[in-house]
């Protein structure tokens, strides 16, 4: 068994589960969406950005580019609520907080692509 692997493949499948656990829920709805998760969120797709540079494969690259599309969702997502909580010093509307969530789940997209491109990886390099 590959460490290496293992590492890479838990921070990826991690990065979309965390995403998914914020993304879940009403979309208006402050109370569903907690800034923990999000800010979590982040660190997480931060950590799975890392651990892909280096790859000079194809695979690689575009294992590379999803995550990177990840995290630029994911801190368009904690910019919007830094602006409104802290800048404009507004309530949260829902429509704030279902701009927070769309971008969310942008990222949520990008995680599920990586995860299926690892997931394609695995097989392929099994047989």
């Amino acid at each position: 068994m590959n460490l290496e692997k293992v590492v890479f493949g838990f921070f990826i499948i991690l990065a979309c589960t965390v995403n998914f656990g914020f993304f879940v829920g009403d979309i208006g709805v402050v109370e569903y969406h907690h800034p923990g998760e999000l800010f979590a969120a982040i660190v997480v797709n931060l950590i799975a950005l890392v651990l892909k540079f280096g790859d000079r494969t194809h695979i690689g690259a575009t294992h590379l580019a999803t995550s990177l599309a990840s995290c630029l969702q994911l801190i368009a997502a904690a910019l919007v609520w830094t602006w409104s909580a802290h800048v404009a010093q507004v309530q949260m509307t829902p429509g704030t907080m279902a701009t927070i969530v769309s971008l969310s789940g942008g990222a949520l997209l990008a995680n599920l692509v990586s995860v299926t491109l690892l997931i394609g990886e695995t097989l392929r390099s099994s047989r």
